[in-house]
């Protein structure tokens, strides 16, 4: 199993620096037997975003992309409609879980947009920028995970 974890931050992009989220992340799914064949911090851009989705899902290199932040209401959030451009088929029980289970620490979890969905044979979720949520979230959900991605690739 492949996987490659993208957090979008401008501010970070720019100043080139490492992502807290993405090493957690990358930590957890290597536990699990994920190889994280790409991470890093993209600027907060849509067609950026979707584009380097879509350049990886359809080169089969990954069967899991993973994107951190940039998933609230304001215009600069564009996580969740860069992984909608390139999505062939949405999954909206993974988001709507996601939210349901972070109601639980905070109300405005109800402002999250974050999407996921399937690209050919490549699963794409988009998780909360910060480590704590994304690493809480990702345990939450890592058996479904696993699941969709070993049965994409028989």
């Amino acid at each position: 199993m492949k996987a490659a974890i993208f957090t979008l931050d401008t501010g970070a992009y720019r100043a080139k620096a490492e992502s807290a989220a993405a090493s957690a992340l990358k930590r957890m799914l290597e536990q699990v037997g994920f190889e994280v064949k790409a991470a890093g911090v993209l600027p907060q851009d849509r067609s950026v975003a979707s584009s380097v989705m879509e350049r990886l899902a359809d080169s089969d290199s990954v069967d899991l992309i993973l994107t951190t932040g940039a998933v609230g209401y304001t215009e600069k959030d564009c996580a969740p409609d860069a992984l909608m451009d390139v999505a062939d088929r949405l999954l909206p029980g993974i988001p709507e879980a996601l939210r349901a289970y972070n109601i639980r620490h905070s109300k405005k979890a109800i402002l999250d947009r974050s999407a996921a969905g399937i690209r050919k044979k490549t699963m794409l979720v988009n998780l909360p920028e910060s480590a704590k949520m994304a690493k809480e979230n990702m345990e939450y959900i890592l058996p479904e995970i696993v699941q969709v991605v070993e049965t994409m690739s028989l």
